[in-house]
């Protein structure tokens, strides 16, 4: 067993949590999530998505966040960027890195955004083109790595072949996302396990969802090989909105418990991050989505 002594979490709940949500938020509960998630001690918050707001209209206000972000120095705010009109809307607002995204899939990507795998990956060579000209960052996720809601089972050879693509292209990292939360740890260790035969295991992270409660499991399952990069979401905030059932992010409090306990650092707080899905849940008139959160209580 390798565990990493420290996990970077990167925290997506402003972006692909609320954007699952079924009215629109207001631009300043997402900057105070924000906000709220830095003083925590997250340093990686995905904080809007540039996409059209026809089709998202929860992100409709990205420009307005990235405005009014009160920045710290030590935390990178990062955007997605699914084209070059995208891209050109994050450098506006001064995102710190921006993110493409495509799938392991065929009919997810076809469903998803309405094109192959192939053609997705085309569309983003001007977004990276721009990226490195301007200098910044990208990141690459890739869907549907442990299973699909169209498809079924994935090749761990053709998330392997996609995550490849994607650093060829200039990612500096790949997120490897089990979009509707299917995986089981067996099947997590056989996708990394290929994928790292294409890619370094410090380029990638773990984007797992919990549709059926395998979340915590299946990272601890990648963990073990020694995977140190985490997605989650503040309060389990999220799902997919092409994918029947499935829930939503990893809750961020329960994934900091997990490492707590394996005394592996993270940087965050933990009783301010529970008070953060607290807050935030309330805010959507719910309760939150995380375990831990639950347990230890509301100290906000």
């Amino acid at each position: 067993m390798a565990l990493p002594k420290q996990v970077r979490l990167v925290d997506v709940g402003p972006r692909d949590g609320l954007q699952n949500e079924p009215g629109v938020i207001e631009t300043a509960v997402k900057l105070e999530l924000i906000d709220r998630l830095g003083a925590a001690g997250v340093r990686h918050i995905e904080a809007a998505s540039f996409v059209s707001p026809k089709w998202v209209p929860q992100m409709g206000d990205a420009a307005a966040v990235m405005a009014g972000l009160e920045r710290r120095s030590d935390v990178v705010y990062a955007a997605l960027t699914p084209n070059l009109k995208g891209f050109e809307g994050a450098l506006a607002g001064k995102a710190d890195e921006v993110a493409v995204f495509t799938a392991a899939s065929e009919a997810f990507t076809q469903k998803n955004i309405n094109c192959s795998i192939a053609e997705s990956l085309d569309r983003f060579a001007p977004v990276i083109g721009a990226a490195r000209e301007a200098g910044i960052r990208v990141r690459g996720y890739v869907s549907t790595v442990l299973g699909c809601p169209y498809a079924g089972e994935i090749e761990p050879a053709q998330v392997a072949a996609v995550a490849r693509e994607l650093l060829d292209m200039g990612c500096y990292e790949i997120s490897l996302g089990d979009t509707i939360g299917v995986g089981t740890p067996v099947k997590a260790k056989r996708m990394l396990e290929a994928v790292t035969k294409e890619v370094p295991l410090e380029q990638l992270a773990a984007h797992f969802h919990d549709t059926y409660g395998q979340a915590l499991a299946n990272l601890y399952a990648v963990l073990e090989e020694g995977l140190a990069v985490i997605d989650s979401s503040v309060a389990g905030l999220g799902g997919c909105p092409y994918a029947k059932g499935a829930s939503g992010n990893v809750a961020s409090e329960d994934v900091v418990y997990l490492l707590q306990g394996l005394g592996v650092e993270t940087g965050i707080d933990l009783q301010q991050l529970v008070a953060t899905g607290h807050w935030i849940a309330g805010k959507l008139g719910r309760s939150t989505g995380s375990k831990v959160g639950l347990a230890l209580g509301c100290s906000d």
